[in-house]
């Protein structure tokens, strides 16, 4: 059995998971014959080895479940694909795929080989919402902004050029506007000289320029 599961909506996804957990694994045998995959992590190598596990403990199957298939590589899509032309009754292969292309023929193809869930979409975030949140004081919710966009491959530089032409629509008061451009400055030459980590610079721009801002909006 192969499901697809299209869309962003964690919470009823991990229903749905749920759900197909109850209906082919004991729950005292599950956490023996369930294996969680990421995308971007996994190889064609690793998948091949996940394949040929057999079930534990006398299961009549296995769940292998991977999340952000989108992101698998070519070679690893290869291998799902040929998978699905002579699926094994002793997997159910779960393919979570939280945002892809219409165009995307890995995609299309899996719509038409597995039973189909499709979840609620939602608005992919931008650095205008990064902004936003900045300016309301929410740097909780900003930072988690912050994340998606590094998790959707913004580059750093793109983030930090997209605050600034954020602030400019803003048309910020003088004051305002010199004293986020010398925190922008300041994150820009640590990445650039290495002083910290991207990820690291750009979330403590964001805490500082959430807690010394004031509210805009």
């Amino acid at each position: 059995m192969i499901y697809l599961f299209l869309g962003q909506d964690s919470l009823s996804k991990d229903e749905q998971l749920k759900q197909i957990k109850q209906e082919f694994l004991a729950p005292d045998l599950r956490q023996f014959n369930m294996d969680t995959l990421y995308g971007r992590e996994t190889d064609r190598m690793s998948l091949q080895e996940a394949f040929l596990r057999l079930p534990a403990a006398g299961a009549a199957c296995r769940i292998i479940l991977i999340k952000d298939a989108q992101e698998l590589d070519d070679a690893s899509r290869d291998f799902i694909l040929d998978y699905t032309g002579k699926p094994s009754p002793q997997i159910v292969l779960v393919l979570d795929i939280s945002r892809s292309d219409k165009k995307d023929e890995f995609v299309n193809r899996l719509c038409r080989l597995s039973k189909v869930f499709r979840f609620k979409e939602t608005e992919a975030p931008d650095t205008f919402a990064l902004c936003r949140l900045i300016n309301s004081r929410r740097p909780d919710q900003a930072l988690k902004v912050l994340n998606q966009l590094l998790k959707n491959g913004e580059r750093p530089e793109r983030i930090l050029g997209g605050l600034r032409y954020a602030w400019e629509k803003d048309a910020l008061p003088a004051t305002e506007s010199r004293n986020r451009l010398k925190f922008l400055i300041r994150c820009d030459m640590e990445i650039k000289t290495g002083r910290l980590k991207p990820v690291f610079a750009l979330e403590k721009l964001v805490i500082s320029l959430s807690t010394a801002a004031k509210p805009f909006g």
